[in-house]
């Protein structure tokens, strides 16, 4: 498993070998599977790049090379992961490379409370706590967001001088992870509040 930043770098041909022993590493250890996370760091498109011979591209020209001649009867499977699908280059998505796209969308109410119980495990917590409450308040949130709530709230805790963490710092996190510690903590001004009034009222 690696980043596809680590095989970026400075000096010209240094990712291309690091693909190549990759590679052999992977032949030498069959059956095995490569994960390259972030393959947009070296897979991005090349339509509109000004310079043809960069390290970036000897890189995917290397990675290319190395998915059409190995041979998926030995157990190699390549899977890579990516944020950004639109920006990789129509040669890594051509049949016999990664031509199977599997999109992974954020998780549902259920998957946010289990997510949630994953993490709460390696936190104190007072007994009455509610995952559920706090899955129903996170729509939208991605399993790294609510690992960060959960961190989140353990520090609001402590800074509280307390050993477990309770509902409302779990609830807080949400606020502050969702809305920003910035706007948390503003404090309006007369003026502010008075405009905000009227926009209540309507």
């Amino acid at each position: 498993s690696l980043s596809g930043s680590e095989f970026v770098e400075m000096f010209v041909g240094v990712g291309a070998s690091r693909v190549r022993d990759l590679f052999k590493q992977a032949s030498a250890k069959a059956p095995c599977i490569i994960f390259i996370d972030e393959i947009d760091a070296i897979g991005k498109s090349r339509d509109n790049q000004i310079s043809s011979n960069d390290e970036r591209e000897q890189t995917l020209n290397q990675l290319l090379s190395e998915m059409d001649g190995f041979d998926s009867s030995k157990g190699l499977v390549i899977l890579a992961a990516t944020n950004r699908p639109e920006v990789l280059d129509k040669a890594l998505l051509r049949p016999g490379r990664f031509d199977r796209r599997i999109i992974v969308e954020k998780p549902d109410l259920k998957g946010r409370e289990d997510i949630l119980r994953v993490h709460i495990k390696h936190v104190k917590t007072e007994p009455d706590i509610n995952l559920h409450e706090m899955a129903l308040a996170t729509s939208g949130a991605a399993g790294a967001d609510l690992a960060n709530m959960v961190n989140e709230a353990a520090l609001r805790a402590v800074r509280c001088n307390r050993k477990t963490v309770s509902q409302e710092d779990l609830m807080e996190a949400v606020e502050v992870i969702i809305a920003g510690k910035e706007k948390k903590d503003r404090i309006l001004s007369e003026k502010e509040k008075r405009i905000v009034s009227f926009h209540e009222v309507g």
